[in-house]
């Protein structure tokens, strides 16, 4: 019963984005007036399903490198962990409401079972729009950032990664230790002078289960079970929420920026589809 149910799950995931029908398709203009490796990028099966059905057929360009820019490695190493840097013009977020800064990024891998990795809303507190990550790349793929600016209006950069199978690798963590340390999390943050960006890192202990890959002892398809919310304050007052889905690989971690403008306190707050919460702390005092 359970395989039957986890198989269900995995056909209506890769069925989500086709649901919705194309539309209109006004983003295609938008590449006209780009490189043929970004006109190609608009040509990749599933991604008018998913302007479609997660912009709402909205006009998406592409952006200057020196706007926004998404790095990833041609070709991964290992599937299930995906180095991916998104580097942004758009800085001292929580001073500027121009409508060229980025008030919210996609991450989208376009041939994942669930195409949208992460949704990043930026608060006040946010320094840039600038993110690392690590995902899970399910199969060959567009990689996608997709920034909302001030105005309304989206721009993306786009990378083609050559990797396989990461949304269904087994865990590399003993499935004890691993419920052991469950929920653990840590804050970093580098010193800075107040009023300068501070570089800090969230990382929480988290088998972070796709529900697609296998126990190999029980032949049964491991259960979905990962962070889905995250909430990151400095005194109070919001550096970014995101919103995840099992793309983000096991034991999730986040590199941002965020701007204080006196010493403090940085808070992350996680929440898993298990309805588990966590919790932690960091004193950051800029020098």
């Amino acid at each position: 019963m359970r395989d039957k149910m986890q198989t269900r799950r995995r056909d209506q995931l890769r069925q989500l984005v086709g649901l919705a029908g194309l539309g209109a398709w006004p983003w295609r203009a938008a590449w006209a007036q780009g490189d043929t490796a970004a006109a190609d990028a608009a040509d990749h099966a599933m991604w008018p399903r998913i302007v479609a059905s997660v912009f709402d057929g909205r006009a998406i360009t592409l952006a200057d490198p020196a706007q926004l820019q998404l790095l990833a490695p041609a070709r991964a190493v290992d599937a299930a962990f995906v180095p991916v840097t998104v580097r942004s013009a758009s800085t001292g977020l929580g001073r500027r409401s121009g409508a060229g800064h980025i008030k919210r990024l996609t991450l989208v891998v376009d041939n994942n079972p669930a195409p949208v990795a992460a949704v990043f809303d930026f608060g006040p507190r946010a320094g840039s729009a600038d993110i690392e990550t690590r995902l899970r790349v399910d199969a060959y793929s567009m990689v996608r950032a997709v920034a909302e600016l001030g105005d309304g209006s989206l721009v993306m950069s786009a990378r083609f990664v050559k990797a396989a199978g990461g949304c269904s690798a087994p865990p590399g963590a003993d499935a004890a230790a691993a419920e052991a340390s469950l929920g653990r999390m840590q804050l970093r943050a580098e010193t800075a002078a107040a009023g300068q960006l501070v570089q800090a890192q969230w990382q929480v202990s988290h088998p972070n289960h796709s529900g697609l890959a296998m126990d190999q002892l029980t032949r049964h398809y491991t259960p979905a079970h990962f962070v889905r919310s995250l909430e990151i304050s400095f005194n109070g007052e919001r550096v970014l929420h995101a919103e995840l889905d099992f793309a983000l690989s096991e034991n999730p971690s986040l590199r941002f920026q965020f701007l204080p403008s006196r010493a403090g306190v940085l808070r992350a707050d996680a929440e898993d589809t298990q309805g588990r919460r966590f919790s932690t702390t960091l004193a950051v005092a800029p020098a």
